[in-house]
């Protein structure tokens, strides 16, 4: 299944950016391990305060159902609904103190966050798919992965490759099949005081 939702931007941006969605609708096959080995590899590249690298990823694939379940059990029913099709689902882990004098890490969740986006960066070019989701019971996954305390459970992320959108219920497959948009970059980037474009979009 191929479709085309590529960003309609108004200012160039490279094309991994343009290409990457986020969908409901994924395929049965199974995703290599060396491009696993690789979208995770990217992450840990990724930007962190203090190089603290404060993320963690637990990983589950649908070829190991039993822990595919587990990982599965900790999302909404909501998500749970389409995720149960993607090939793989990991959850996103942060360590909310630095590790060389326990002080808070003040960035330490949108640490997390780059790295995920360095992830999906990666996952995009190598054709995969990643879909975050905020719908998740941490407090499950605290129990059953036995997370330790001072780390918070913030994320979920189906990846796979593209699926079918009419296989999907009539909400869903709408929202897969609609346009992409943003909000315009004039009421994002600000400059002077809040709420006043920047120059370069005013």
């Amino acid at each position: 299944m191929s479709i085309d939702k590529r960003a309609s931007a108004d200012h160039p941006i490279h094309d991994l950016v343009a290409r990457r969605w986020s969908p409901c609708a994924f395929g049965e096959k199974a995703v290599p391990d060396d491009d696993l080995r690789s979208i995770f590899e990217a992450a840990r590249w990724a930007a962190s305060s203090r190089n603290e690298q404060p993320w963690r990823y637990i990983v589950a694939r649908k070829s190991d159902p039993e822990k595919f379940e587990r990982l599965l059990s900790c999302l909404v029913e909501a998500n749970r609904e389409w995720a149960k099709h993607a090939p793989v689902l990991a959850l996103g882990v942060a360590g909310l103190s630095f590790s060389r004098d326990g002080s808070p890490n003040p960035t330490a969740l949108h640490d997390l966050g780059l790295a995920s986006a360095t992830l999906t960066i990666e996952a995009t070019g190598r054709g995969l798919f990643v879909h975050q989701m905020g719908g998740i019971l941490p407090e499950r996954a605290v129990e059953i992965y036995r997370i330790p305390a001072g780390w918070q459970v913030v994320t979920a992320l189906a990846i796979g490759y593209l699926g079918d959108p009419n296989e999907l219920p009539e909400k869903l497959r709408a929202r897969d099949l609609a346009a992409r948009k943003r909000r315009p970059a004039r009421e994002t980037v600000f400059e002077k005081e809040w709420g006043k474009p920047s120059r370069l979009f005013a």
